[in-house]
């Protein structure tokens, strides 16, 4: 193959679509080598009939998946499986476990890290849709489906935010010792995401708020959880959160793209074609 035809097979539209495609890849071979469900994915109950096969499935289906979406020949076929499969789970997994445990924070906390990472991969289906997906799936392909998308990104902002009010013993600990005020922090963070997430929903500022979002994600990651990772000092429930929050910035930078030519400050956003 000469370096023209390698270069035409591969297939990317953004950077994030990149990033999204990498994660969705480290996903599925982090469950392959735990043979476990993969923190974004869990958690389902030991006993739950067939178990062993959801594991496997949520290895595989991301990993094949997050290859195929680097591929030109493969690209929006893999867009449209990932998609499909992580609405699956949104309404199959979530939604149900939402209801049994409405109660509990892991309950619509699982249920907001799945419609994040639905809302990513809606976004790259309508960017990598071919004109087949239009005619078959207009709404779900075209303008349609990114508004969706980008509800199913800024409500679980908003909740995101009000966890870190409703769990401030939780959340302030978790602040870096060498920044002052921790209880401070977790407020200011907390606030930022219901912002973000009221600005994402009504269209107001959205492509700022979504942006910084992402970096006020990012940054978590990088601030809080990487030295902990680098230390040794994360428990396996960390180690899922550090994981999540990667695939979480990772959604939120693909949604963030597709308002793509809408001003910063703008007081509607409509999607970017």
């Amino acid at each position: 193959m000469n370096a023209n035809a390698g270069v035409r097979a591969i297939r990317i539209a953004t950077a994030s679509h990149a990033a999204f495609a990498g994660v969705m890849i480290g996903l599925g071979i982090l469950g392959l080598l735990k043979r476990d469900l993969t923190a974004p994915f869990g958690p389902v109950a030991d006993g739950a009939p067939g178990r062993t096969a959801l594991i496997y499935l949520c290895a595989l289906v991301p990993l094949v998946c997050g290859v195929g979406l680097v591929l030109s020949r493969t690209a929006a076929g893999a867009a449209r499986v990932l998609l499909a499969f992580l609405v699956l789970w949104l309404l199959a997994v979530r939604v149900p476990y939402f209801a049994l445990v409405s109660s509990s924070v892991d309950g619509w906390y699982s249920w907001c890290e799945t419609a994040v990472m639905t809302a990513g991969a809606w976004v790259l289906f309508t960017f990598l849709a071919t004109d087949a997906d239009r005619r078959r799936l207009g709404f779900a392909a075209g303008a349609g489906g990114v508004r969706v998308a980008r509800a199913l990104y800024g409500f679980p902002l908003i909740l995101f935010g009000i966890a870190h009010f409703m769990y401030l013993e939780n959340t302030a600990p978790l602040v870096p010792d060498w920044l002052p005020w921790h209880v401070g922090w977790a407020y200011l963070t907390g606030a930022t995401f219901v912002l973000a997430g009221l600005a994402v929903l009504t269209g107001v500022w959205a492509r700022l708020a979504a942006a910084l979002s992402v970096w006020q994600m990012g940054l978590f990651a990088l601030l809080v959880w990487a030295p902990r990772a680098f230390a040794g000092a994360l428990s396996e429930f960390q180690w899922g959160e550090f994981v999540t929050t990667v695939a979480l910035v990772s959604a939120g930078w693909v949604v963030t793209d597709s308002y793509r030519g809408v001003p910063w400050t703008a007081s509607r956003s409509r999607p970017s074609r």
